[in-house]
């Protein structure tokens, strides 16, 4: 067996220019600055990776809301009382800026003992009391929770915060889902347009592909994007951050030695226990990694950290979150959070964790994020990478693995998941979406001819059968259903173009839906179909007319058909993709049970019951990346190198990722987003060409300056079309 601890699968190499860490004369970092420059929108979203001063940017851009924008006071909100830590006082006028960030003790609501509940044995939490006597007060800054937000304002309604800035760190929990209850009143505070609107997030995707916000609410952000690359390239000291997928037969546990380097500093997260890595015992779990590292010494009394004497001589600080009691936690994590040790390198030097050091968990000597398990939420994978890109001095380089039980699967169809999911990875740092494209449904032809403005691809359009074409102008994939009603109001149009996954999540969430679909064999299709679902429709849109409602009624099942067809062909190898001939009323209504259940059932298409006898297949890295995988196979990227051997299994190493080579994937997600008419791409690009020779270089798709990104488009479009054609020959 070939050790592979020090191969990387990704490497990404940075110029250390240290300008991520240089202040302006206001102290103000690139990215502070950059997000500074647009204090005076009223909706505005930054993005930008942990570590890069978020928080501090924000303080910035309130200070000048509140005194110099005319705002009454700025409400901090965080996923966690731990972050509420960030937003602590700041003497930022000893940096060069003209006010300080100060709050009141009793105003920073993550400090306060007790839960974030609303109503407590029929009274009001004194949490979100404090909120409502923050508001009446005229102190000025007020930092608390998602969750007592959220019942702060159940309990006053959103008019009690006009006049005020919402600052909501963390953004990506915010969800377009209208079951997202901070996303719900996200939408109601936008609505009012009384208040402004601060939103930060170091990954702007979710893992469970809902958009964050509806397209209409995003448009009307102000956008200040600062990337990994340009966080990561301008630091002081770590230059490289090597990602990796590396698989295992057996356990976990007697593989972890080979990549788990006792002389690094880092964060092993163990397996979920429902996870198929699990052994079902993470006390255990936590002893076995602890035996392979050494010998037991015992506990450290004041920090509660492991003791442990690796075979070279040298004891190790292991802190362990994973115990669930109170005593042993609450000393440990109260001796990481110390903040008189935040610079001390040798005051830990590994942490076993489950469910925490996530998130917002800052450690900068992190050199190792070791995952074990497959992780299917991109955002928890990025928010792990993110706990070893922090820069500290003598750290060069940063890594994150992926310990992972070998799927039921071939090496092929595995490495194929694993360069879709770099792809997916790299595009997230960029801080591009990578989720799955949307659709739209349009009527048939009364005369069978093709829809103008559509190209159908390489078959053409098929009389008689249900097209799928991408519209010239909008690049939109839009598919044509025989009989489809099509909805005529403003409000009928919005819904079929921005909210149809939302009315799907409704009916799949629907109780009588889900129970007639699942368990009911004599149901009749259409009882679900047009009765249940046109309830949900005309409860969700009270407003519309009959005819609108019915025209979302058929769009709404045509999506959760085609959602269906789609789980389908990536379940089947060498399955095609097509879209079912018939009206919107009858073949597709035939779907409806199993698209309802959100799983399989029993007897229908595609079910596999599994018992003891049969064990479950381990296919979680190939299902996980199905989320985005209609988006990144599109990115036409390889970023596999080679296959070593890993602990009976292999490691998947893939080639090294430059700052080109991250400038190209910029320059392919870019170009992806392109539709322009072929003469004028051929304009833009003698434009483009005069463009390099007065200034010898070529217009970047990624510049700032929208006329140099438009020639860099017209010579991406011809590009592709070129490449296109020769792919056909």
């Amino acid at each position: 067996m070939t050790s592979t601890r020090n191969s990387p699968a990704v490497s990404v190499h940075y110029d250390r220019a240290g300008t991520s860490t240089q202040s302006n004369e206001l102290g103000m970092r690139t990215m502070q600055e950059r997000a500074y420059q647009k204090r005076g929108e009223q909706y505005l979203l930054i993005k930008s990776p942990p570590a890069s001063g978020k928080s501090r940017a924000l303080m910035f851009i309130a200070l000048d809301k509140l005194h110099n924008q005319g705002l009454k006071q700025a409400i901090v909100v965080v996923p966690e009382k731990s972050i509420g830590s960030s937003f602590h006082n700041e003497p930022l006028s000893s940096f060069g800026f003209w006010a300080d960030w100060q709050v009141e003790p009793r105003w920073n609501l993550c400090d306060a003992p007790g839960t974030d509940g609303g109503i407590v044995n029929g009274k009001t939490n004194g949490k979100v009391k404090a909120v409502e006597k923050f508001l009446a007060s005229d102190d000025r800054i007020l930092v608390c929770t998602h969750a007592t937000f959220r019942f702060a304002i159940d309990q006053f309604g959103i008019e009690a915060f006009d006049d005020r800035l919402i600052a909501v760190d963390e953004f990506h929990h915010v969800s377009a889902n209208p079951d997202n209850k901070l996303g719900d009143h996200i939408r109601q505070l936008m609505a009012r347009d009384k208040t402004h609107l601060v939103a930060m997030t170091g990954s702007y995707f979710r893992g469970d592909a809902e958009a964050v916000l509806h397209p209409d609410d995003e448009q009307r952000f102000a956008t200040s994007t600062y990337t990994y690359y340009e966080q990561l390239n301008g630091y002081d000291h770590l230059k490289q951050l090597d990602l990796g997928y590396y698989f295992y037969s057996g356990s976990y546990t007697d593989a972890i030695v080979d990549v788990l380097d006792p002389n690094e500093k880092t964060i092993v997260h163990i397996p979920n226990v429902n996870s198929r890595e699990s052994t079902k015992d993470k006390i255990r779990e936590v002893e076995h990694i602890i035996e392979e590292l050494g010998e037991w010494q015992g506990t450290d009394p004041d920090t509660g950290f492991q003791l442990v004497q690796t075979p070279d001589g040298k004891t190790l600080k292991i802190a362990d979150l994973v115990d669930d009691d109170p005593s042993k936690r609450d000393k440990v994590t109260a001796a990481l959070k110390d903040s008189r040790y935040k610079n001390d390198r040798d005051r830990v030097d590994i942490i076993i964790a489950l469910g925490m050091a996530k998130e917002g968990f800052d450690w900068i000597w992190c050199e190792h994020a070791l995952t074990i398990g497959y992780r299917a939420s991109l955002t928890e994978i990025v928010q792990i990478i993110g706990r070893a890109t922090r820069d500290a001095p003598g750290k060069t380089r940063a890594r994150f693995t992926n310990l992972i039980a070998e799927p039921d699967a071939s090496e092929e169809t595995v490495t194929e998941a694993v360069n879709d999911t770099l792809k997916a990875i790299a595009a997230s740092l960029l801080m591009e979406q990578v989720l799955a494209p949307k659709f739209e449904f349009r009527p048939k032809r009364s005369d069978n001819q093709p829809t103008d403005g559509l190209d159908y691809g390489e078959d053409g359009y098929q009389p008689g059968k249900n097209n799928v074409g991408v519209n010239r102008e909008t690049g939109q994939i839009e598919i044509e259903i025989k009989g489809l009603k099509t909805p005529k109001s403003d409000e009928a149009q919005r819904i079929c173009q921005q909210d149809l996954l939302e009315l799907v999540a409704a009916v799949a969430q629907d109780k009588p839906s889900l129970e007639n679909g699942v368990f009911n064999e004599e149901i009749v299709p259409e009882e679900i179909t047009q009765v249940r679902v046109g309830k949900i429709v005309q409860q969700k849109y009270p407003d519309l007319e009959k005819e609108d409602a019915e025209a979302v009624r058929q769009h709404a099942i045509a999506a959760m058909n085609l959602l269906q067809q789609g789980k389908r062909t990536l379940q089947e190898p060498g399955g095609t993709y097509t879209v079912n001939p018939g009206s919107a009323d009858t073949t597709l209504q035939t779907e409806m049970p199993a698209t309802l259940a959100g799983m399989d059932g029993n007897d229908r298409p595609g079910f596999a019951l599994q018992t003891e006898t049969e064990p479950a297949p381990n296919t979680a890295l190939i299902d996980g990346v199905r989320q985005f995988v209609l988006s990144v196979t599109e990115l036409d990227m390889d970023l596999i190198d080679r296959i070593n051997p890993f602990s009976e299994a292999y490691a998947i190493l893939s080639k090294t990722m430059s700052e080109e080579r991250l400038k190209q994937i910029a320059e392919v997600i870019a170009a992806k987003r392109v539709h322009l008419d072929l003469e004028d791409a051929r304009t833009l690009a003698k434009r483009a060409m005069e463009f390099k020779r007065e200034r010898g270089r070529s217009p970047s798709i990624t510049a700032a300056d929208p006329w140099e990104r438009r020639m860099a488009e017209g010579v991406a479009f011809l590009q592709r079309k070129v490449k296109e054609e020769r792919s056909g020959e």
